[in-house]
């Protein structure tokens, strides 16, 4: 089955860095073998000096961001236990899913969309939760909220972030702003496939873990024997171990550019999308001043397509370009389009390739 090359400006995936892709040829190892261990080893330390952290317990769950999601609530909340989650897009709405299944009582703490999670409410929400919840980058509207100011502010709670289209793409500090808990995944910023889901998880959350979370299989218990520590590991699961080489490409990628300069390379392509959209004539969705950089929010002014759908316009963009962006969700579908510069997909030559495409189709 032949497959298209196409340039993925949505919200995720991205296009892979090409040495994150030519990892995923290396020779298999068995997922005990000491050169794997080793590989393992340090792409928990690269994943460490992305997350800003020096957590143990960080590690690639073996999934996607999803995965990630739910091993960073079951392990820590269950029947008994309040969540306040800050619901400002889709995935926060997941967050209060995942919580509710646990037995624990979600507090959802509604924005509008495209806006940033107000901290005062947050913290009014309930007097003392076992857990705040938060995105830190929502991906279904391109707003970015303050973590830093929840960390301050979360008393003896635990604080989960979802770093999911943030991690190496923005400022992100997990020690330094209090973060117990932090997930994400491979498919944005870091420049790699689909298929893992980065999680930290500091001293003071360990000490919380459940003795029986509610999965057997993310089960941070059993898996932490395999993923830390010296020596003989606990086999709990087979791990991804192409997935796993190809993150320790992505993420050398990475570091050898600098952690600085992939940020900067984003915000300068995200900077460019915004800048060139609005000179097309279209308008920008999230708040001024928390918008993402690798996450362009775009509202679709009425009559801005002529006589064109915006599915359309996506649809003639995919055909006949070969440029991916994403439609808007929820009660933005039809309204918002999602342009996404993220990992090797983040470059310059990328945005210039779609505006003129889009004026190509519009003009």
């Amino acid at each position: 089955m032949t497959l298209s090359d196409r340039i993925l400006m949505g919200p995720g995936p991205c296009n892979p860095y090409p040495e994150a892709v030519q990892a995923l040829s290396q020779p298999m190892l068995g997922h005990l073998d000491p050169e794997f261990i080793a590989l393992l080893d340090e792409t928990n330390e690269r994943l460490r000096t992305v997350f800003g952290t020096a957590n143990a317990l960080t590690f690639p769950v073996s999934g996607t961001g999803s995965a990630g999601m739910e091993a960073a609530i079951v392990n820590f909340v269950g029947p008994g236990d309040t969540v306040v989650v800050g619901v400002n897009g889709v995935f926060g709405g997941r967050m209060v899913d995942v919580a509710g299944r646990t037995g624990a009582e979600a507090i959802a703490v509604g924005h509008d969309w495209g806006q940033p999670i107000d901290i005062d409410r947050m913290v009014a929400a309930h007097p003392n939760p076992a857990m705040f919840a938060m995105v830190h980058a929502e991906t279904s509207t391109g707003a970015q909220s303050n973590v830093a100011a929840m960390g301050a502010r979360k008393g003896g709670a635990l604080l989960l972030a979802d770093c999911v289209t943030s991690l190496g793409g923005v400022d992100l500090r997990v020690d330094e702003w209090d973060i117990d808990i932090a997930y994400s995944g491979t498919q944005k910023c870091l420049g790699v496939s689909p298929g893992l889901a980065p999680l930290t998880v500091s001293d003071r959350a360990i000490e919380r873990i459940l003795p029986k979370p509610q999965s057997w299989y993310l089960d941070l218990n059993m898996i932490a024997g395999y993923v830390t520590g010296s020596g003989a590991r606990a086999y709990h699961h087979t791990a991804p171990i192409s997935m796993i080489m190809s993150l320790h490409a992505g993420l050398g990628v990475v570091l050898d550019e600098g952690l600085d300069e992939v940020r900067a390379r984003h915000q300068a392509a995200g900077d460019a999308v915004k800048e060139g959209m609005q000179q097309l004539g279209f308008e920008l969705f999230a708040a001024e001043g928390h918008r993402l950089a690798p996450l362009s929010s775009i509202s679709i002014p009425e009559g801005r397509l002529g006589s064109l759908s915006e599915a359309e316009v996506r649809t003639q963009l995919l055909r006949d370009y070969g440029i991916e962006i994403g439609g808007g969700l929820g009660p933005v579908a039809g309204k918002v389009w999602r342009i996404g510069t993220m990992g090797h997909t983040a470059r310059q030559r990328n945005v210039t390739t779609l505006l003129g495409a889009l004026t190509d189709i519009l003009d």
